[in-house]
């Protein structure tokens, strides 16, 4: 039988979770934490609820927000001195996938010194990271549960992924209540990165039991609570369990990587600032369409999560109607149909090909792919 591995931090799940915030850097042996956070979070109140947990515990802390979507580089260089000039000993991430991926990159920097780009790959750590406390507040990245962060390297245009164990935080609080504070919009490109997640990681070349299992758990959820969530921010049922897809696709991914749908959006997001969400939400369609050949009987399953009846069905039309019914649902929510649509240029499709190629997560995608062939999913998706 084949060996399979299976890492993941201690989860703190529930509504109110986020006050344990300080009481769970104590028990990592923190004095003094550095949080790092946007100005989005800071607006929704949750930055002032994690401060105010940090204080009852007795902790010094130090607050660092300026971070962008699709975060880059010199935004982690700052937080990192920072981080020393205060000389703190933990990390607390609070907000979405960005804020919580530079705080994972702000931790790799201060114990192991360097550039964010000598990380880039797997497994280029060698150092151990200081304590990693992390509390997302919306339900899209899973980060606060993988092995990944992605950064972009502003010189170069692209996204880096670097991918480690050293990256999987101590702690993940998930407080479903934080994402009342999220608009429609950002909802839906979250809930759909959720979506990918699952997806991806299902038909992964690296998938096992123990991620199938998280993967199939999340696409369901995806597919019952995505819309209510994205039509009530105060549907407190539909925010509990879209909580609960981002951390179960969170385990999958981080454990069976990805594939072609994030290392074609990656090259995106490392030219244009846009929401990554969004981005998935246009490729996925296209990326199952062309991975289909290479494991019908996934799709097929995947078709059965979603909520098909594909009785008496082949699994080539099964696995058809999964896109179908992943398209349907793209469009009730809202999310963007084309990259023309969201000023993604023609000519940049042949250079995004040559990044998405080179990038990790092509690695575990289910069917081979070519330069060209990453073209013309560009071109089908522009």
């Amino acid at each position: 039988m084949n060996i399979h591995k299976f890492v993941m931090p201690e989860v703190i799940f529930g509504n109110a979770s986020i006050q344990q915030v300080g009481e769970s850097c104590v028990r990592l042996g923190a004095t003094n934490v550095f949080i790092v956070s946007d100005p989005g979070v800071m607006e929704a109140g949750w930055l002032d609820v994690i401060v105010r947990s940090c204080r009852q515990a007795g902790l010094s802390y130090t607050t660092f927000h300026d971070i962008t979507i699709n975060p880059k580089d010199k935004e982690v260089e700052k937080g990192c001195r920072i981080y020393l000039e205060n000389e703190c000993d933990a990390v607390i991430g609070v907000g979405g996938g960005s804020s919580i991926d530079v705080a994972k990159a702000i931790a790799i920097l201060v114990t192991n010194g360097g550039r964010i780009h000598d990380y880039e790959g797997v497994d280029k750590i060698r150092y151990p990271l200081p304590p990693q406390v992390m509390v997302p507040t919306t339900a899209g990245s899973g980060s606060e549960v993988s092995q990944f962060s992605v950064i972009v390297d502003t010189e170069a245009e692209k996204k880096m992924t670097i991918i480690s164990r050293s990256l999987i935080p101590d702690i993940a609080i998930i407080d479903p209540e934080t994402l009342s504070t999220k608009s429609p919009h950002l909802t839906a490109s979250t809930g759909l990165d959720v979506l990918t997640h699952g997806i991806e990681a299902y038909v992964s070349l690296a998938a096992t039991p123990l991620t199938d299992v998280h993967a199939k758990n999340a696409i369901s959820l995806v597919a019952e609570y995505l819309r209510p969530s994205v039509a009530s921010k105060m549907n407190l049922e539909a925010k509990i369990n879209m909580a609960m897809a981002c951390l179960q696709a969170g385990l999958a991914f981080s454990n069976a990587i990805l594939g072609a749908v994030h290392a074609m959006s990656h090259a995106v997001g490392g030219k244009y600032n846009l929401l990554h969400g969004a981005v998935n939400s246009i490729l996925l369609p296209h990326v199952m369409e062309y991975n289909l050949l290479a494991n019908p009987k996934k799709f097929a399953d995947i078709a059965l999560f979603l909520g098909v009846d594909i009785r008496g069905m082949s699994n080539m039309e099964a696995g058809n109607k999964a896109i179908e019914h992943v398209k349907q649902l793209t469009m009730d929510i809202g999310t963007p149909q084309r990259l023309a649509d969201i000023g993604v240029e023609k000519d940049q499709l042949k250079r995004m090909s040559v990044s998405a190629f080179h990038d990790t997560c092509m690695i575990t995608n289910p069917r081979d792919v070519t330069i060209e062939d990453i073209e013309e999913l560009f071109r089908k998706a522009w």
